[in-house]
Protein backbone atom coordinates (compact mmCIF):
# COMPACT_ATOMS: atom_id res chain seq x y z
CA UNK A 1 0.00 0.00 0.00
CA UNK A 2 3.03 2.28 1.08
CA UNK A 3 4.98 1.56 -1.91
CA UNK A 4 2.15 1.96 -4.34
CA UNK A 5 1.33 5.65 -2.91
CA UNK A 6 5.15 6.10 -3.17
CA UNK A 7 4.44 5.36 -7.05
CA UNK A 8 1.79 7.32 -7.74
CA UNK A 9 3.56 10.69 -6.01
CA UNK A 10 6.80 10.19 -7.61
CA UNK A 11 4.58 9.22 -11.09
CA UNK A 12 2.19 12.57 -10.65
CA UNK A 13 5.56 14.50 -10.00
CA UNK A 14 7.36 13.47 -12.71
CA UNK A 15 4.66 13.62 -14.93
CA UNK A 16 4.39 17.70 -13.88
CA UNK A 17 7.78 18.03 -14.58
CA UNK A 18 7.58 16.82 -18.05
CA UNK A 19 4.52 18.82 -18.74
CA UNK A 20 6.14 21.75 -17.72
CA UNK A 21 9.06 21.29 -19.48
CA UNK A 22 7.17 20.38 -22.94
CA UNK A 23 5.56 23.81 -22.21
CA UNK A 24 8.45 25.88 -22.07
CA UNK A 25 10.19 24.00 -24.85
CA UNK A 26 7.59 24.39 -27.17
CA UNK A 27 6.16 28.01 -26.23
CA UNK A 28 6.57 31.02 -28.11
CA UNK A 29 7.62 33.12 -25.49
CA UNK A 30 11.26 32.06 -25.59
CA UNK A 31 11.71 32.48 -29.27
CA UNK A 32 12.59 36.19 -28.64
CA UNK A 33 14.65 36.36 -25.40
CA UNK A 34 17.62 36.16 -27.20
CA UNK A 35 17.01 38.10 -30.94
CA UNK A 36 18.63 41.79 -29.06
CA UNK A 37 17.90 43.53 -26.20
CA UNK A 38 13.91 43.42 -25.02
CA UNK A 39 12.20 46.53 -25.30
CA UNK A 40 11.73 46.46 -21.25
CA UNK A 41 15.49 46.57 -21.09
CA UNK A 42 16.01 49.42 -23.57
CA UNK A 43 13.86 51.52 -21.57
CA UNK A 44 15.44 50.60 -18.39
CA UNK A 45 18.83 51.67 -20.14
CA UNK A 46 17.33 54.74 -21.48
CA UNK A 47 16.18 55.59 -18.08
CA UNK A 48 18.90 54.80 -16.17
CA UNK A 49 21.06 56.97 -18.88
CA UNK A 50 18.33 60.05 -17.86
CA UNK A 51 18.67 59.85 -14.23
CA UNK A 52 22.52 59.70 -14.61
CA UNK A 53 22.69 62.65 -16.50
CA UNK A 54 20.12 64.68 -14.28
CA UNK A 55 22.68 63.27 -11.01
CA UNK A 56 25.78 65.28 -12.83
CA UNK A 57 23.84 68.02 -13.42
CA UNK A 58 22.70 68.19 -9.98
CA UNK A 59 26.43 67.71 -8.44
CA UNK A 60 27.97 70.27 -9.54
CA UNK A 61 25.99 73.29 -8.82
CA UNK A 62 25.42 71.10 -5.35
CA UNK A 63 29.30 70.82 -4.93
CA UNK A 64 29.67 74.42 -5.52
CA UNK A 65 27.16 76.04 -3.30
CA UNK A 66 28.97 73.21 -0.18
CA UNK A 67 32.41 74.72 -1.16
CA UNK A 68 31.13 78.03 -1.37
CA UNK A 69 29.17 77.42 1.90
CA UNK A 70 32.64 75.81 3.54
CA UNK A 71 34.73 79.33 2.14
CA UNK A 72 33.00 81.38 3.74
CA UNK A 73 32.52 79.40 6.66
CA UNK A 74 36.27 80.00 7.33
CA UNK A 75 35.78 83.24 6.24
CA UNK A 76 34.03 83.98 8.72
CA UNK A 77 34.89 81.62 11.82
CA UNK A 78 36.58 84.71 13.25
CA UNK A 79 39.41 82.46 14.89
CA UNK A 80 37.37 79.51 16.23
CA UNK A 81 39.20 76.68 15.31
CA UNK A 82 36.93 73.99 15.49
CA UNK A 83 34.31 76.11 12.77
CA UNK A 84 37.78 76.26 10.46
CA UNK A 85 38.66 72.21 11.10
CA UNK A 86 34.43 72.16 10.50
CA UNK A 87 34.91 74.21 6.97
CA UNK A 88 37.94 72.12 5.85
CA UNK A 89 36.00 68.91 6.14
CA UNK A 90 33.66 70.08 4.10
CA UNK A 91 34.94 71.03 1.29
CA UNK A 92 37.62 68.36 1.30
CA UNK A 93 34.43 66.03 1.69
CA UNK A 94 32.64 68.21 -0.75
CA UNK A 95 35.62 67.83 -3.46
CA UNK A 96 36.37 64.27 -2.81
CA UNK A 97 32.80 63.62 -3.43
CA UNK A 98 32.46 65.66 -6.30
CA UNK A 99 35.19 63.69 -7.79
CA UNK A 100 34.29 60.70 -7.16
CA UNK A 101 31.25 60.96 -8.91
CA UNK A 102 32.92 62.09 -12.14
CA UNK A 103 35.75 59.15 -12.04
CA UNK A 104 32.21 56.84 -11.37
CA UNK A 105 30.77 58.07 -14.46
CA UNK A 106 33.96 57.57 -16.72
CA UNK A 107 34.13 54.29 -15.50
CA UNK A 108 30.90 53.36 -15.89
CA UNK A 109 31.06 55.21 -19.85
CA UNK A 110 34.12 52.91 -20.11
CA UNK A 111 32.60 50.06 -19.20
CA UNK A 112 29.64 50.24 -21.52
CA UNK A 113 31.68 51.40 -24.40
CA UNK A 114 33.40 48.14 -23.78
CA UNK A 115 30.58 45.70 -23.58
CA UNK A 116 28.90 47.04 -27.00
Amino acid sequence: MFIKKLNQNLFIKISFLLIIFFIFLYSPVHAGLFDGNPQIVDKLNSAFEQIEGWLLKLATPAAAVAIAVGVFMQKFSFGDEERIRTAKKLIRGTLFSYAFILVLDLVLSAIQTLLK
